[in-house]
């Protein structure tokens, strides 16, 4: 048996994506708390939306949750988001 040694950043040659630009402010914004399903993820984003409000000026606090954390957002939960014409998106991990 051989042994085959990968370097976890990248492996493949494809063009990079693009970055998405950054916000100029929080204030007046609209952002999406996207709970992907870890136990503990709700109470740290019911903190950050606090924070965001409070502290940064964020109009409106949108929450979304992935049915499981070990698969990607499905088209429903992505269709919801872009419905509520959110200015960003942050993704909570947590344990």
């Amino acid at each position: 048996m051989s042994l085959r040694l990968v370097n976890p950043r990248r492996e493949q040659n494809g063009a990079l994506a693009k970055k998405a630009s950054r916000l100029g402010t929080l204030a007046g914004k609209t952002i999406a708390l996207l709970d992907i399903s870890k136990p503990g993820g709700a109470v740290f984003l019911d903190r950050l939306a606090v924070l965001l409000t409070c502290d940064y000026g964020v109009n409106d606090v949108v929450r979304e949750t992935k049915p499981t954390f070990a698969k990607p957002a499905p088209a429903d939960v992505i269709e919801r988001l872009r419905q509520h014409h959110v200015d960003a998106v942050i993704e909570a991990l947590a344990d």
